[in-house]
Parts: structure tokens; C-alpha cells; sequence
């Protein structure tokens, strides 16, 4: 949604709190095609609720990245989310062309900022007209100038020339308009848990009408099993993955892993809740799960369960073609991790 120059072909870039997420498509005959793919762990502490704590571990991080993957692509898209510096709102307006609203839209969002309006970056996305005449719908997005700036330094200094911020909730309807056939008057749920942060986003008809973000995520399983076992940092995330370790069975951390769920999917249904009571109840049709949480043993089945709403994994490489040097075996394994950078690999200069 933030623009910045821009040019095609941009690595799409997801810098989570656990996970570097990068991908690299090129357009080709009507569709895309995976050139590379990325997945690069983070210490923990260098990103603590959506805030860059150490910038420069941050920066060798992305740099090591980039030298691995051997890229010679500069341009990158990244993305920010987070319930304390970044706000989406659908509102209603009067009717009136998007050169206006540019014009008219920081007086606009005043009443719908919390911050201090010279504090933020605002953009926005006309959604259409209401039944009501004269009447239109409109997401606003304002974003905190600081957040985004930190973000910006860092791929800076990394070497890599960003051309777009974007917002985690769009990106996964990228990635959902291009694998997934939309159909008319369902609403979807894209549902993207990483390790410190939940995105909903719900669409109907293919166009967002919902976006929540919430400080919550899988780090909820790793201290709990830390806690649970007297385990390290990454022991832990060993063990939520599936992998052995001395003296915990797999069914004890499922217990625990399970447990520790309870938190993330009272969010999810109370999300889910309010948009049904400002929706006259509409009817959700099904969840679409990305992010770490969605590769947890049974955890699909907990939300389905929970929400009452058919759930699936997300395949975001679904109608995406793949070149021969990619290692598909591994692709598959992860993908569910990639959904953000997928939507964000998709943006090209004079997108809205």
C-alpha cells in the first residue's frame, strides 16, 4: 500500500521475529514463476513485538541471507504489521474521486488515528460505492513513520533498494487472488500466525472487508515448553517442530504445544466474533491457515474445531510455476511460511 519507486521483479521480503522469508518470482505467459526462495532464522531478540531491537545483527542477518541466495536482484518489497503501529480501518465517505481523497484524506483519518497524524504515513484504497447514494467505502491504513523508517535503514544498509512497504494483511490477499479461484459472496478468512503476531484478514468476493492484526503467536508454544521441560531457546523450537529431544516424548510436547494454543484460538474466535456482529452475522465460509503455526501437528484441526469454520493450509505456491533448480521437497515442507513474501514478490510499481 506505501509506495516508493519502484520496477519488476523485486524480492518479496517477510522479516518476521523467528524467520527471514524471501522470494523471487518472474512474470511469465499470464502467471509467475518461482526464480528462488528463501527461509533464514533470527534470534529472537532482535525483533521483539514488531520492533527492531538490534539493527546491526538484523542487517547480517539479511546480508548473509542475500549472499547465500546468490541474488543479483536489488530491489525489494517488505512489509510491517502490528496492532500498536499500524491501523486498517474500512470507513465510509462521501462519494468522491480518488484525486480528492488524496487530497482531503490526512483531514479524514484525524478521527480515525490514534497517534499523531504528522507521526504516520497514510494511504488508502476505495473499495466502492454503498447502497447508500452519495455514500463510499474506504480502507484507510496509517502506519508509524518511525517503524517504517527502522525497517527501511535496515534493508538499506543490507544493500537492498526497497521500492514498496506494504501491509502483511494485503500481501496474503495477493497470494490468495493468485491460487485460489474466488467465489462470489463467500467470505474467506486468511489467517496468518507467525511467532509474535496474528493477521486476519477476511475477504468477500475477493476484496477485503476485515483486517485485524494481534501480538500474539507461536512464541507462545516455546516458552511454554521452555518452561514446561527446562528447555533452551532452541531446544524448544526443536521440539515444537517435531524433532527429537533428550528426555521429552513427542506426545508430552503435544500436550503442552496444545495447551499453549488455548490463547492464540480464544483470539481467533473473538476476532471472528466481532466481525460477525458488525456484519448482521454473516456467514464464513472457510479459513485459510499460513504462517509457523499452520505447520504444528494438528493445530489445523484445533482451529477448525474451535472456529466451527473449515480450515486448510495455505498453498501459496499452488498456481506458481517452478523453475528446475528449485528444491521442491523442502518447498513444500515450508510453504505455508511463505504466504506473506509471496504476496509481496507479486507487487510492481503503480500497483495500488
Amino acid at each position: 500500500m506505501l509506495m516508493f519507486l519502484g520496477t519488476k521483479n523485486a524480492l518479496g521480503i517477510d522479516i518476521g521475529s523467528s524467520y527471514i522469508k524471501s522470494v523471487l518470482l518472474k512474470e511469465a505467459k499470464g502467471s509467475y514463476e518461482l526464480e528462488q526462495f528463501d527461509l533464514h532464522s533470527l534470534s529472537p531478540e532482535l525483533i521483539v513485538d514488531g520492533s527492531i531491537i538490534d539493527s546491526l545483527r538484523l542487517i547480517d542477518s539479511l546480508k548473509e541471507m542475500i549472499k547465500k541466495s546468490r541474488t543479483s536482484t536489488k530491489n525489494a518489497v517488505i512489509s510491517i504489521s502490528g496492532h500498536s503501529s499500524v491501523i486498517i480501518k474500512k470507513i465510509t465517505l462521501p462519494e468522491m474521486s480518488e484525486e480528492e481523497l488524496s487530497e482531503s484524506i490526512k483531514f479524514e483519518a484525524e478521527q480515525y488515528v490514534p497517534f499523531d497524524i504528522d507521526d504516520v504515513s497514510l494511504d488508502f484504497q476505495i473499495l466502492g460505492p454503498k447502497e447508500d447514494p452519495g455514500q463510499m467505502d474506504v480502507i484507510l491504513v496509517a502506519v508509524k513513520k518511525d517503524v517504517i523508517n527502522e525497517y527501511l535503514t535496515v534493508v538499506k544498509e543490507a544493500g537492498l533498494n526497497p521500492i514498496i512497504v506494504d501491509i502483511d494483511s494485503f500481501a496474503l490477499e495477493n497470494m490468495y487472488g493468485i491460487n485460489y479461484e474466488i467465489e462470489p459472496d463467500k467470505n474467506i478468512v486468511l489467517l496468518n500466525i507467525g511467532a509474535s503476531a496474528i493477521n486476519m484478514s477476511i475477504l468477500k468476493n475477493g476484496v477485503s472487508v476485515f483486517t485485524r492484526d494481534s501480538s500474539l503467536g507461536s512464541n507462545i508454544h516455546t516458552e511454554s515448553l521452555q518452561r514446561e521441560f527446562n528447555l533452551s531457546y532452541e531446544n524448544a523450537e526443536r521440539l515444537k517442530r517435531g524433532e527429537p529431544v533428550e528426555n521429552v516424548t513427542q506426545e508430552n510436547a503435544q500436550t503442552v504445544i496444545e495447551a499453549a494454543s488455548e490463547e492464540i484460538l480464544t483470539e481467533i474466535v473473538r476476532s471472528l466474533d466481532y466481525y460477525r456482529s458488525t456484519t448482521l452475522q454473516e456467514e464464513i465460509s472457510e479459513i485459510i491457515l499460513s504462517g509457523g503455526c499452520a505447520l504444528l501437528p494438528n493445530f489445523v484441526s484445533l482451529v477448525a474445531e474451535r472456529a466451527g469454520i473449515e480450515t486448510k493450509i495455505a498453498e501459496p505456491f499452488k498456481n506458481i510455476k517452478k523453475s528446475r533448480q528449485i528444491d521442491s521437497v523442502y518447498l513444500e515442507e515450508i510453504a505455508p511460511m511463505m504466504a506473506v513474501a509471496v504476496g509481496l514478490a507479486m507487487r510492481k510499481q503503480g500497483d495500488r
